[in-house]
């Protein structure tokens, strides 16, 4: 069964969610036949989730039967879900009973429901397992190909190198439709440990009611959430029972770094920085807490059975500290693949173990990684070489507004949430990046766009 759920002790929760749903690893046992007697095939279900104990079920029974389920979120687009199910063909979608659209339900459990498409699903490679968007592309038909050996290898490496085992109780409110989200649900599965699901976020007062109440001992999370959190004054909240706080999902600012490792030392916790991709089945480096202080900024070093190493223009290896080059990953965790079609859901292993990440990063002497930028992520003003997310950085740290960076070689445009400054702004980075202003202009908007995971939409900037 996947991630060993039937070795877990059966009496053990496995999942609770703030609806007050739970199931324990006995009832997920019970749960997979009965779910795969529905289907009662290997083909694609599309799974949308809400992140309860429901769509969990949903995911875990498909998994552990062979059964494919691209994981998507409940309150996605109309729109786009009708056209990644004319693009993919799934025979079945698993969805919120509150969304059961026909009388001719297949099955029901755990206020999910199965309902049949009437469609024919495409032929699937033997070793395709899952399907999910790439960061920030919700409604595209570009998806990432994971295989059965790239889930449970990331499911071993990060219970590994966390330690974890069966009394933790990690609060999970990152969608487990996002490469982040699920693998913290899955480590912590494959651990025998208990998973605190819920779709509220920091802000609503509901969510530290419910992570009190069920005694969370580890809270995971994005850049962006980790800024509202100081803005909560958390350093300041009766959290007794929190010992492990852990961030990914994009390079944190190294200020808000460097306060929450010092938070987390003098409180007797563990701050813990992560570094992963959807094509490398989530994290492939991480920053022991020993180090997160000493090495503030650092995304720290490659996973066990892991490999990092950076690459020149030229595709040679650099082995000198403080020389930008592209990041490679290489390990069991690496993805099979694309898919931007239902016919590519016949395709093999493409990678081959080899991920190309497109992060600029540089290394210091003891070999730990920093992330610069993205490769894209890039422009040249005047001249210069310059990285749009070091702009961000930089202006942050300097202004208290939200900010995002785009544009092209001839003009920067910096989105900020503040409705002052502008021109305070735009003299303060010229001045850092020793370039003329009048290569920045900078705009107000009332909000970043992001996605569900807390990432900038940067398309939607213009």
């Amino acid at each position: 069964m996947f991630l060993e759920i039937e070795k877990k002790n059966q009496e053990n929760i496995a999942l609770i969610d703030s609806e007050g749903n739970q199931v324990s690893y006995g009832d997920i046992v019970k749960f997979v036949p009965s779910f795969y007697s529905a289907v009662n095939k290997r083909t694609l279900i599309f799974v949308l989730n809400d992140n309860s104990v429901g769509a969990a079920l949903g995911y875990l029974g498909a998994m552990s039967n062979h059964i494919v389920p691209l994981m998507l979120g409940a309150s996605m687009d109309k729109e786009l879900l009708g056209e990644l199910i004319r693009i993919y063909q799934p025979e079945y979608i698993w969805k919120p009973l509150c969304m059961a659209e026909s009388k001719d339900v297949l099955f029901e459990g755990y206020h999910y429901v199965l309902e049949a498409t009437g469609l024919t699903g495409y032929p699937l490679y033997e070793e395709l397992s899952l399907l999910l968007t790439t960061s920030g592309s919700t409604g595209s038909p570009k998806l990432v190909r994971h295989s059965y050996a790239n889930l449970e290898a990331q499911a071993k490496n990060i219970s590994a190198f966390f330690e974890m085992d069966g009394t933790e109780r990690p609060i999970v409110d990152l969608p487990i439709n996002y490469t982040y989200g699920l693998s913290v649900m899955n480590s912590h599965l494959y651990s025998g440990a208990t998973v605190l699901l819920t779709s509220m976020n920091v802000l609503n007062p509901k969510y530290w009611v419910y992570l009190k109440e069920q005694k969370a001992t580890v809270f995971t999370n994005v850049p962006y959430s980790y800024e509202i959190l100081k803005k909560l004054r958390v350093f300041k909240m009766e959290l007794p029972y929190l010992k492990i706080f852990t961030q990914g999902g994009g390079k944190l600012n190294e200020e808000l770094h460097r306060e929450f490792a010092e938070y987390a030392k003098n409180t007797g916790r563990k701050f813990i920085v992560t570094y992963g991709q959807t094509e490398g089945s989530a994290r492939m480096a991480y920053l022991p807490s020993e180090y997160a202080i000493e090495k503030c900024g650092s995304i720290g070093k490659a996973i066990p059975n892991g490999k990092l190493y950076l690459l020149d223009e030229e595709g040679k290896k650099i082995t000198e500290p403080g020389v930008i080059g592209e990041m490679v990953y290489e390990g069991p965790n690496v993805t099979l693949g694309y898919a931007q079609s239902g016919e590519d859901l016949l395709l093999g292993d493409e990678r081959h173990g080899v991920l190309y990440t497109g992060d600029m990063v540089k290394m210091d002497g003891d070999g730990f990684f920093y992330i610069v930028g993205r490769k894209k992520r890039f422009l040249k003003l005047c001249g210069y070489r310059i990285g749009l997310d070091e702009c961000e950085n930089i202006i942050k740290s300097a202004f208290d507004t939200e900010c995002a960076c785009v544009g092209n070689d001839d003009c920067m445009h910096i989105y900020v949430t503040s409705e002052k400054e502008h021109e305070k702004i735009k003299r303060y980075i010229a001045d850092k990046l020793g370039i003329n202003s009048g290569a920045f202009k900078v705009c107000h908007i009332e909000q970043i766009p992001r996605n569900e995971a807390g990432k900038i939409l940067y398309s939607k900037l213009s």
